[in-house]
């Protein structure tokens, strides 16, 4: 296993004239498969809410969709799980998947009853994941359909975050509508995962079968994508770096030792792109091709229980011209508009939150229009309805406001 690590600039043309240029870098990495690749076992936790809103169907398709991922665990892969309500409990200990009629009945015998205490559950779940990581792939699901009314939305943060030291993924689902977006999106980004929203309760085994196919292609665990930056290049100072594929997250960046950035991408699936995009700034540079930065990407490898490595370093060059032309590149223009997508709507929240809904629906609208140049079509509609609701005097439902924020910032199609 090795990454292949790919480099473009919106516009790898530069004005020899300009004292300062701003540039996009997309970055698309994939874990390659090399002739024998071993199966690396996954280490999966179910962390569950069973609290009395659960009650009747939301629970039993729940239940019926976590009998199907035990089905669909291969001998020799680690399962745990954690159930919670106002408190939490270990209902499957970590353990290799063996007794898989064992491990549904206590699924089956789960009932509803309590409030709601996501960071208890995270908190168990993250300490059963991390007993089977050793040479594993290592996630969790957390689903809940509530507040945290019994718990600290901060300290779910610090779990989340404690989850990526260890190198464990978390992938929050939210049911129904009453689950607080802002809490479950900030632990998915923060570990690493995924945030999906299962609107009606029959959709729940088909988004837990969409997360467990997509952690199957896991290839390569605990990526940092490294910047080294010559001289008169530098990283846009506010929000300069997001992942725009194939969901759209914010990435904290870290200055290295040596003086270069890194940005943290957890899993990288086999064959399958994962892009960053970085906004980057160019001081004036003389007239000839310069390399403006080195990337490199760090990551372990399960298979092969060796942590640290190192792929090889790949330059990015400008063409720094007096006569200069615009040569604009295709291929990164898509990226940019999801991530203009995302922070659109995002600006359109703030807004409404502010009571400012007028300037909420130009956002949304501007975001649809956004979504059209992209191609994509159902991202469009949502966010456009938002928009018209709000124009038209109407309230967003929770609803509205959960599929708006998921169309804003996913890619992850219905499989």
């Amino acid at each position: 296993m090795k990454v292949s690590l790919l480099p473009e600039l919106n516009d790898h043309n530069l004005d020899a004239n300009q004292s300062s240029s701003q540039r996009q870098l997309a970055v698309s990495l994939t874990a390659q498969v090399e002739n024998l690749d071993r199966n690396v076992p996954l280490n999966l936790c179910l962390i569950l809410d069973h609290s009395g809103s659960m009650n009747g169907r939301p629970l039993e398709t729940v239940k019926k969709a976590a009998n199907r991922i035990v089905d669909r665990l291969k001998n020799g892969d680690r399962l745990s799980i954690v159930v919670f309500d106002h408190r939490a409990k270990v209902l499957v200990p970590n353990q290799v998947i063996e007794d898989r009629e064992g491990i549904k009945q206590k699924i089956n015998r789960l009932s509803a009853d309590g409030g709601t205490s996501i960071d208890e559950g995270l908190r168990l779940g993250i300490e059963e994941l991390a007993k089977g990581k050793k040479e594993a792939i290592s996630q969790a699901f957390l689903l809940t359909d509530g507040e945290n009314e019994h718990g600290d939305n901060n300290r779910c943060l610090k779990f989340a975050q404690l989850a990526v030291e260890y190198s464990l993924t978390l992938n929050s689902l939210g049911f129904g509508d009453n689950w607080n977006q802002d809490v479950l999106e900030q632990i998915a980004d923060a570990g690493g995962g995924s945030l999906s929203h299962i609107e009606q309760p029959e959709e729940a085994e088909n988004k837990f079968n969409q997360l467990f196919s997509r952690i199957q292609t896991v290839g390569l665990t605990n990526a940092y994508l490294i910047f080294s930056l010559m001289p008169k290049i530098r990283l846009a100072e506010l929000k300069p770096v997001a992942q725009v594929f194939p969901d759209t997250i914010e990435l904290p960046v870290q200055q290295e030792a040596d003086g270069r950035f890194s940005v943290r991408l957890g899993d990288l699936m086999k064959d399958s792109q994962r892009t960053v995009l970085a906004n980057i700034y160019l001081g004036q540079l003389p007239e000839g091709t310069h390399t403006i930065a080195q990337l490199q990407v760090r990551y372990d490898d399960p298979a092969s229980n060796m942590t640290g490595l190192l792929s090889e370093t790949i330059p990015v060059e400008v063409n720094v011209v007096q006569s200069y032309q615009p040569v604009l590149n295709p291929k990164v223009q898509p990226h940019i508009l999801a991530l203009a997508k995302y922070r659109q709507t995002q600006l359109a929240e703030a807004k409404l939150q502010q009571g400012d809904r007028a300037g909420a629906a130009t956002m949304l609208q501007t975001a649809a229009r956004t979504a059209l140049q992209m191609g994509d079509n159902s991202a469009a509609t949502v966010l456009q309805t938002s928009a018209t609701r709000l124009q038209s005097g109407e309230e967003l439902s929770e609803a509205d406001r959960k599929k708006t924020r998921i169309v804003s910032k996913t890619t992850l199609q219905d499989s």
